[in-house]
């Protein structure tokens, strides 16, 4: 049965998290009618203002997702369980819960479908690493990829957010150091590409690699933080050993520590040839889409101003 409705909303999960929001506010800017699936109602209204539909459900339930689904038109998948409080449902919520939506979505003929994956998917990377976020964006990714639907896949480079979270005191204490260069994006400039994207018809099966202008190092970002906010911020490298054991010992009491130290572990392996297609990928994403990309040193005023 076909409950598409091609005036309908856009159904966005993940909505109200780090980069959802920012989609919601891109599309609703745009005119677009847009509804989002929440735990909690109350608690999405306060994120997202009046401007979209909230159904409240819970992803990992069929019947929830079955009614957020109804009548509308394209979904963007941006479910993220990276968090203290939902890690250990990481699998059920990313994986099992994102591929029955697929199915549902089949099953109501949607064929519209934008995923917010990680940046690039090394599968040699994630073996050694044991990485489970990235496999599962992997196994999200073929299913897309061997499926009927008008699918686009946006690589999202690390939010620079990672950049400003890692300051204490006017320090930028990096476990491991980092890499030699890391690209990163803004999530507003993420919440337009994907609001972008699933408007058009011709992105249709593309993987589509999402960085602002340039892949700088952390060192490099609290230099230019502290020019632009006139405060000195010091780059300091701690030893990622210390950081590994205590994730080890407290597992499976703190399983976001292990992942956290896995998510760590992966940015300073981030692969040098995918750095070095960092300028063609963005001027890809400039030429492609209307939209005024953000810099770290944009990204920093606008805190100052907050």
């Amino acid at each position: 049965m076909n409950t598409r409705g091609e005036n309908g909303p856009i159904l966005v999960l993940g909505g109200t998290g780090h980069y959802g929001r920012h989609i919601i506010r891109s599309l609703l800017q745009k005119g677009q009618s847009v509804r989002v699936l929440s735990r909690n109602a109350a608690n999405a209204r306060q994120v997202l203002g009046d401007g979209a539909e909230i159904v409240e459900g819970d992803i990992t339930s069929r019947k929830s997702v079955v009614e957020a689904l109804k009548g509308t038109k394209a979904v963007v998948i941006s479910v993220s369980a990276f968090t203290p409080r939902l890690i250990r449902r990481l699998r059920l919520i990313e994986r099992d819960s994102v591929l029955m939506v697929l199915e549902e979505a089949h099953k109501a003929g949607i064929s519209r479908v934008v995923y917010i994956s990680v940046y690039d998917i090394r599968e040699d990377l994630i073996a050694r690493l044991h990485s489970d976020i990235a496999r599962i964006k992997l196994d999200i990714e073929t299913t897309l990829r061997e499926s009927g639907f008008n699918w686009t896949v946006l690589g999202a480079a690390p939010s620079m957010e990672i950049f400003f979270a890692m300051i204490r005191r006017s320090i930028m204490m990096v476990p491991g150091g980092g890499p030699p260069a890391l690209p990163t994006v803004s999530p507003v400039d993420v919440g337009e590409i994907a609001a972008q994207t699933v408007l058009r018809d011709d992105l249709g099966g593309k993987r589509i690699r999402m960085t602002g202008p340039e892949a700088i190092s952390f060192q490099e970002a609290a230099r230019r933080i502290s020019e632009i906010t006139g405060r000195r911020v010091r780059y300091r490298s701690i030893p990622l050993i210390p950081l590994k054991i205590v994730s080890m010992v407290t597992y499976p009491l703190n399983p976001f520590l292990r992942h956290l130290v896995g998510m760590i572990e992966l940015m300073n392996s981030f692969p040098p040839d995918v750095v070095t297609e960092v300028p063609q990928d963005h001027q890809w994403l400039v030429n492609t889409f209307s939209y005024t990309p953000t810099t770290l040193e944009m990204e920093a005023r606008a805190r100052i101003r907050v």
